[in-house]
């Protein structure tokens, strides 16, 4: 159950996101110098950083458990979900961990 509940809050989260990154290209309509200086003063925000390494681990978790279900639905481990289940978050967990330095290295 919990897998299907962390599926569906990840895909609400993406389908929010998409609607702040259509928001955010946007301004490059506008004209080119408009949305580079919105890019800019994203990026400079520390707490944009952060939720950049939430957004990685949210949609790393929901590819890996798409990936399982997709598994689920061919029949291939339907003994082992629990287990795979397991595996998706800890493979999104070293991701996500490994890709702190990236993220933050600016400050």
């Amino acid at each position: 159950m919990w897998a299907w509940i962390f599926h569906k809050f990840t895909g609400w989260v993406l389908i929010g996101y998409l609607f702040t990154h259509i928001a955010v290209l946007s301004t490059a309509t506008v004209d080119g110098a408009t949305y580079t200086e919105t890019l800019r003063g994203l990026e400079s925000l520390l707490v944009v950083r952060f939720l950049e390494v939430g957004l990685l681990a949210v949609a790393a978790f929901h590819i890996l458990n798409g990936i399982r279900l997709l598994f689920v639905d061919l029949g291939v481990g339907l003994e082992a979900q629990d287990k795979a289940f397991y595996a998706a978050l800890i493979a999104t967990a070293a991701i996500t961990v490994g890709s702190i330095p990236t993220f933050l290295g600016g400050f």
